[in-house]
């Protein structure tokens, strides 16, 4: 790699952004992670599907960083088990608090999306796709990303699953594709084989990538810790 390469990702390691998951199961233990998180993430994100009776007020009350409240139905890898009416209540409530970003997945009942979207006032609202069986074409993942933007979304979050190391590179491919379209972007690969997207995706322009507290406190299979994410980086630079 040339040294002008080399300053290119100096920069863009600066400016690369890690987004700290909380999944913790109680109230207390979610602030206290939370707390943990303010000095390591540039964002925090909420799973409410994780929390049993969440008070998002007490939860979001003084945060130091912006948050993205996600309440992830079990059918894209979350933990929520109610009703539509219900999950989607639970995003309305985000939002009228004043939540900076609100996730929820573009597979949602229709009528209950369009009402969210339409209600999202200040919030800005992630559309996102969760693949965990495998990494679709690069024609269907670009079909996925212009429907989300046609949809309204703020932020296209795509995530699929390698099955080879191939798949990094057709995932990474949708940032420029979603770049050119002026349309923000946070996109990588989930399980072992998935991690160089993890890696590089905010290297290359996507908005931010996702890292756990520790090795106990994963979101998703395949997810890095902030201070592996962090000491990669450096490495890299």
């Amino acid at each position: 790699m040339g040294s002008r390469s080399m300053r290119r990702l100096s920069r863009s390691k600066d400016q690369a952004k890690i987004c700290v998951p909380i999944v913790e199961t109680n109230e207390r233990k979610a602030i206290e992670a939370i707390e943990e998180a303010n000095s390591l993430a540039d964002l925090i994100e909420l799973r409410v599907d994780y929390l049993k009776d969440p008070e998002l007020a007490s939860l979001m009350k003084n945060r130091k960083k912006p948050f993205i409240i996600t309440n992830r139905r079990k059918e894209e890898g979350g933990r929520y088990r109610g009703d539509e009416e219900e999950r989607f209540r639970t995003l309305k409530e985000a939002i009228e608090l004043g939540a900076e970003y609100v996730d929820v997945e573009m597979r949602s009942e229709r009528p209950f999306l369009q009402d969210l979207l339409g209600s999202k006032n200040k919030t800005r609202m992630i559309l996102s796709y969760h693949n965990f069986q495998k990494t679709p074409s690069p024609k269907k993942l670009q079909r996925l990303c212009d429907r989300m933007n046609e949809m309204g979304a703020d932020l296209v979050k795509i995530v699929t699953f390698a099955k080879s190391l191939e798949d990094n590179l057709q995932v990474l491919s949708l940032i420029p594709f979603a770049r050119k379209r002026k349309q923000e972007i946070v996109t990588f690969c989930m399980g072992e084989k998935g991690k160089m997207s993890r890696i590089f995706a905010p290297l290359i322009g996507a908005v931010w990538t996702y890292a756990a507290l520790n090795k106990n406190r994963t979101s998703a299979p395949g997810q890095l810790t902030v201070m592996e994410m962090k000491d990669i980086w450096e490495k890299l630079r």
